[in-house]
């Protein structure tokens, strides 16, 4: 009987333990979701809509070209 009742309890503990850190894992999940939507947002904000043209064109030049005396 005694060790009936102190598995129940062991399992009741148990029990409460992982419903915690089932709601402990929802919210830190969503606090992720919220921080990556907010990062986003503020990225948007700061970026250039388009990015800046580069100063100096690059081109192609093929390596028998490089090689001709």
């Amino acid at each position: 009987m005694i060790v009936a009742l102190m598995a129940l309890v062991a399992a009741v503990v148990a029990y409460a333990l992982a419903r915690r850190t089932a709601r402990q894992l929802a919210q830190i999940t969503e606090m992720y979701w919220q921080l990556k939507f907010d990062h986003g947002e503020l990225k948007a904000k700061v970026d250039p809509a388009a990015p800046a043209a580069p100063n100096h064109q690059e081109t192609f030049v093929p390596l028998s070209q490089l090689k001709r005396p």
